[in-house]
């Protein structure tokens, strides 16, 4: 199975409870973008978590906590997050009229074996280069 760039999650209901938005199964991911969109005339705040291996929201886990956003604004978020199996992101807004969109790849257990693979040849190549 190859590699799978995608769109991981989107909603537009995070109003004052949390919602899941993308959770990592039988896979890695790779979070590229995470985009927060006001589609409101109001400024608005939000909260983004990423909570391994679905642990319960703890401070620590948050990478965005009462982000104010303009109104009819958006803020893209470019982080490179890194998730196991299992480690979920979670989106909370203030109020409704914000959207999250969630971006990246999902990398597949044979691709894990193919890039080992790879990095093991290299370091062979580079020793008898030596």
């Amino acid at each position: 199975m190859a590699n799978a760039y995608k769109v991981l999650g989107q909603t537009g209901d995070a109003f004052t409870t949390a919602v899941d938005i993308y959770t990592a199964s039988g896979v890695e991911a790779i979070v590229s973008t995470v985009v927060v969109c006001n589609r409101s005339a109001a400024a608005k705040t939000f909260d983004i978590s990423v909570r391994p291996a679905g642990a319960t929201e703890a401070n620590e886990h948050y990478i965005a906590k009462g982000t104010t956003i303009a109104a009819n604004d958006s803020i893209t978020l470019t982080a490179g997050i890194t998730l196991a199996d299992t480690d979920v992101i979670t989106v909370t807004a203030s109020t409704a009229d914000v959207s999250f969109s969630v971006f990246g790849i999902e990398i597949s257990e044979e691709n894990k074996c193919l890039l080992v693979q790879s990095a093991s040849l290299v370091l062979t190549v580079n020793k008898i280069n030596l």
